[in-house]
């Protein structure tokens, strides 16, 4: 495969696990299984690990993924909540096993533990009172649930004995227990309410109820499974955990040690086979490395702990009736078939639908009206087709092949070469798509204007006063005091209204108006173009300077952009010959958006001449602003320390495998003061 192609494949699988992220973490509608992502995520650091020159900090393998809600007080992290690499099979656990005894020896001891199906949280204890507790959010920013975590009654509000640390964090997850779940839903269908399709889902719905009065009738629990802070009382995971149950947590009784792999299999055939007998969920099992200073010296990757792992318990599959297929129309046009089943219990809830990804994956199946198909609820989310149930096949079926115009708007759809997707090219015009752009272009890390989720953008669509994302800039208070609308609240299950109140219109319009201020890379970055991705909207800001540089740009010089390829090229070309699209942003020129860079805030000055940081710590700036102003002066970001490593930057609360790691290659550690002194 040529540089070129590995590219394209690096980006697509970028854009697609991101998008993933978003559907997973902010909309809680994850579309596909554990175990697809877990793939997707391999194949993309290994290429990534393979041509090191694509390194790409924005890339998903270099954050835990996903967004934060803005619906909670939002917290930065102390120590970032990373998440674990899974495995499915003994082969991979037995890699892992290598992997370990390579770097520490043959000398060390797993605990084992049961993986709870719930939502992490972080609980952040201060002389012995609970003083917060923050979701995972994306990892280096979660909400503030404090007021509904108090509700829970395992959770200790105030701890028990004086022998725990003066400040220290715990983690676990929040979990609703079967029992309380079909307690919950009984009375949901009883009130004519949209019962919730699983525990986890449960759980996570009731978290963030704005009422804790609510979240206190819910009956959620919380198991509790990793201590962080200084002077903890033991130097290993599993006599800190036993503890920390005699200060009043509730930690697993079914957490072990295991001296070897073989060991721990055992631990997970059995919880395999009694799982079931369990009165919560668990989706699979947990093996931490338990000295503190082995998990030191195997360290992280920018994801994950290289001392911990989680191996996940194989789905369930069962065989239902095949009944329709819709198709549904994303942001980028891409058309997705979805299969209507007849209703099957499958790991506990009632499958009704599930992905056929694409045209490709259908010929595959060979799928007929009236089948029967295999159905699988990967990691226990998400129903997929596996196959073809052949024995209950009526060969007399009519053949399901897949559409050739756009259901929304009827246009012809278009397969792009080399691509699975079939598209439909009327993006200008298309409802979902339009909606779909609308909703990109005021995400939080395009034009933040955070002000109008909800299903507004619906609303004022379907009223004719947003057609594209122009139109945001010409709203006034009289055109959106009083509308309203009716959506369907997922966490409660019934209809809401949404009324444009005084104090919802007042900021919306402040919200239009800070966007304003947004510089041109994320301007650049919210008009949506296919393939061009924060990092690319970078990139050609910083080439270009102004958007009418790039609209007027030839294909050739277009690709001497940094990161820009021919994929990306014709695709920005394509954006730009569209009168629609001019048009577009002339009006947004007109609203005083950026569409030039400043000059001093995205040229480069070679201060640094290409000298690698790595940045560890928190500090009185975001990560993010002294990534950039290393970018900016000159330099490279790299996440991990390396031979090649010249500066790592440290703040609070560094990393301490990477301290180990710039002692042993002598790297120059330096503080924060100390990096403004070099870009003076």
């Amino acid at each position: 495969m040529d540089k070129e192609k590995v590219l394209d494949r690096i980006k697509f699988l970028r854009n697609t696990i991101e998008e993933h992220n978003y559907k997973y973490y902010v909309l809680s509608q994850p579309s596909i299984s554990d175990y697809d992502f877990d793939m997707l995520l391999k194949e993309l650091i290994a290429l990534e690990s393979s041509y090191p020159e694509f390194f790409d900090i924005n890339s998903p393998t270099q954050r835990v993924g996903g967004s934060v809600t803005k619906e909670f007080e939002t917290v930065k992290h102390r120590y970032p909540m990373l998440s674990l690499g899974n495995t499915y099979s003994a082969e991979e656990l037995n890699a892992f096993d290598e992997r370990v005894k390579k770097l520490i020896g043959s000398s060390f001891e797993y605990v084992c533990e049961l993986k709870f199906d719930g939502v992490a949280i972080n609980l952040i204890y201060i002389n012995g009172i609970l003083s917060k507790a923050v979701t995972r959010g994306d990892g280096v920013n979660g909400d503030d649930v404090t007021s509904n975590v108090k509700t829970i009654k395992s959770i200790p509000l105030k701890l028990k004995g004086n022998n725990y640390p003066d400040e220290f964090e715990i983690r676990g997850e929040i979990i609703m227990p079967r029992k309380s779940f079909d307690d919950l839903n009984t009375l949901r269908l009883q009130n004519n309410e949209q019962a919730f399709a699983n525990p986890r889902n449960a759980a996570s719905g009731s978290l963030k109820l704005q009422d804790s009065a609510l979240v206190s009738k819910r009956n959620l629990d919380c198991f509790l499974y990793h201590i962080l802070g200084a002077l903890l009382p033991y130097n290993n995971h599993y006599d800190n955990l036993r503890t920390a149950r005699k200060w009043g947590f509730k930690i697993s009784d079914f957490m072990i040690k295991c001296r070897s792999i073989k060991e721990v299999l055992d631990y997970i055939n059995y919880w395999n086979n009694e799982r079931v007998s369990l009165p919560f969920d668990i989706d699979g099992i947990v093996l931490k490395v338990n000295d503190y200073y082995q998990q030191e010296l195997l360290g992280f990757t920018a994801k994950s702990p290289r001392w911990a792992i989680s191996y996940k318990f194989k789905a369930e599959q069962l065989s239902t009736r095949l009944l329709s297929i819709d198709y549904q129309v994303g942001r980028t046009g891409a058309v997705t078939p979805v299969v209507n089943l007849e209703p099957v219990l499958l790991s506990g809830t009632i499958v009704k639908r599930a992905t056929l990804h694409n045209a490709e994956f259908i010929d595959k199946l060979g799928l007929r009206e009236g089948d029967y198909v295999f159905v699988e609820k990967g990691g226990e989310i998400i129903p997929k087709i596996i196959g073809v149930d052949n024995e209950n096949r009526k060969e007399n079926g009519k053949r399901y092949n897949f559409i050739k115009n756009c259901p929304e708007c009827g246009a012809v759809l278009v397969k792009n070469e080399g691509e699975a997707a079939h598209y439909c090219p009327n993006y200008t015009e298309c409802p979902p798509q339009i909606k779909g752009k609308i909703e990109h272009f005021i995400s939080r890390k395009a034009m933040d204007i955070n002000s109008l989720g909800e299903g507004k953008v619906e609303l004022l669509f379907n009223k004719g006063l947003l057609n594209n994302v122009a139109d945001l800039y010409y709203l006034n208070y009289d055109v959106l005091y009083g509308l309203e609308n009716v959506i369907l609240d997922e966490t409660s299950g019934k209809n809401r209204i949404i009324k444009f109140h005084e104090k919802t219109v007042n900021n919306i319009l402040n919200g239009i108006k800070e966007s304003k201020k947004i510089p041109f890379e994320r301007v650049l970055f919210a008009l949506g173009i296919r393939y061009v991705g924060e990092t690319v909207a970078k990139k050609l800001a910083l080439y270009f300077k102004n958007i009418d540089n790039i609209i007027n740009a030839g294909f050739d010089e277009l690709k001497n952009a940094d990161e820009v390829g021919e994929k990306i090229a014709q695709s920005i070309r394509d954006f730009f010959q569209n009168e629609t699209n001019i048009a577009i942003i002339d009006r947004l020129k007109k609203s005083g958006l950026k569409f030039n860079s400043d000059d001093n805030s995205t040229e480069i000055v070679n201060k640094l001449n290409n000298q690698i940081f790595v940045i560890s710590g928190t500090f009185s700036i975001s990560r993010d602003e002294l990534s950039m102003m290393v970018e900016k002066n000159g330099g490279k970001n790299a996440t991990s320390v390396s031979s090649k490593t010249n500066y790592l930057l440290v703040g609070d609360n560094p990393g301490p495998s990477k301290m180990s790691k710039a002692k042993e290659l002598n790297v120059r550690v330096i503080r924060e003061e100390e990096f403004y002194s070099l870009i003076k």
